[in-house]
């Protein structure tokens, strides 16, 4: 469980994708996947929804530290747009978001994901948040 109030624990992104927060700060987040056969589609190279996953996570990450830094509550994404430059099958991926635009009402942050072996560019992306003034007073499980 997280310790900050109304967060809770980041179980799809850790958990069911494995991404490994290597660096986080309110203007920068690294982090890392070991991707393998858990993340193929049937022609054994990384779903596109994989890809998806990682620009949301990392970018969430850093805009939901961005807000708060400026005593906002949250941020809550309402456009993820992911591009899937080249194929990937095994091996380390390393993702890096930072914001485009950190305002009072909207963020947009850009991820970048690379593969560690050559440094290829792998995919990008951009999410778009809506950002909160209080976070919601219900949250189901």
């Amino acid at each position: 469980m997280s310790d900050r109030p109304g967060i809770g624990p980041n179980r799809f992104g850790a958990e069911a994708v494995g991404i490994e927060i290597l660096e986080a700060s309110p203007e920068r987040i690294r982090a890392r996947v070991e991707a393998g056969p858990q993340h193929h589609q049937p022609y054994g190279i990384l779903h596109g929804g994989v890809y998806c996953a990682i620009v949301e996570d990392v970018a969430s990450q850093g805009a939901g530290l961005a807000a708060r830094a400026r005593g906002q509550a949250g941020v809550v994404g309402v456009s993820n747009q992911t591009d899937f430059l080249r194929s990937h099958s095994t091996g380390e991926l390393v993702a890096e978001g930072t914001p485009i635009h950190a305002g009072r009402s909207v963020h947009l942050w850009q991820v970048v994901i690379r593969r560690s072996r050559d440094e290829a560019v792998v995919a990008r992306g951009q999410v778009r948040f809506h950002v909160l003034s209080e976070l919601p007073s219900e949250r189901s499980g």
